[in-house]
């Protein structure tokens, strides 16, 4: 098991090299904004607005967490095409500021990349030749490929499979982690939980699992 923020570092370099190479932009549009901009394909008025040097200032802002950056919500955003026809890929939002306390890192970090920037360079570092995703990802696919082709990293092969959905219970972890903090269950072992170790305590087994997800 590995964690992507054991990579942060390595990640912030190359940001960096995408804004030399003009791939990306700092923008600081509102969400409600950005999506608009999504929906009728137009670009952002800073999309060409700052040279490459300029960009890579306010990204040396946001992760240094200074307070004007934070204050004005700036963002990176990747320059590809506003005309694309899956919207999730009209200049997705690359790397964000995020001035609360991670999980492995307390305060290191002030901005984190996000999904669809980490998980290609990630994977590539890793040495990993085939990424599994569920369908939900497929509309987000070239994006992961442009990113490692923009970089010069080791390409992957993405392998999609179809996405699993279950009746009748939360799936969600974060819904999850409510019943358990509110101790409104035993842990995430309770047998109510659709957890592995869960099924496994209300009788299913290994072997039969394992069956279930081949099929």
């Amino acid at each position: 098991m590995t964690h992507t923020s054991d990579w942060f570092p390595e990640i912030q370099g190359y940001m960096e090299k995408m804004l030399d190479l003009g791939a990306c932009y700092a923008d600081n549009g509102s969400a409600e904004e950005m999506k608009e901009q999504r929906d009728t394909g137009t670009e952002s008025t800073h999309r060409e607005a700052r040279t490459p040097a300029e960009n890579r200032k306010i990204f040396a802002g946001m992760l240094a967490g200074e307070e004007a950056v934070l204050k004005a919500g700036w963002c990176v955003r990747a320059k590809w095409d506003m005309k694309n026809k899956f919207k999730c890929l009209r200049d997705p939002v690359m790397y964000r500021c995020k001035n609360e306390t991670h999980h492995r890192h307390g305060d290191k970090y002030k901005a984190y990349p996000t999904y669809d920037f980490a998980c290609p360079i990630v994977d590539s570092l890793e040495g990993i030749t085939h990424a599994m995703r569920t369908i939900e990802y497929h509309d987000r696919n070239d994006g992961y490929y442009l990113v490692q082709k923009t970089l010069g990293l080791r390409p992957c092969v993405i392998y999609d499979y179809s996405r699993l959905n279950l009746v009748s219970t939360i799936l969600s972890k974060r819904s999850l982690k409510w019943f358990v903090d509110e101790a409104k269950v035993e842990g995430w072992t309770d047998p109510r939980f659709p957890t592995v170790q869960g099924i496994m305590r209300r009788g299913m087994s290994v072997a039969a699992l394992t069956k279930f997800m081949l099929e």
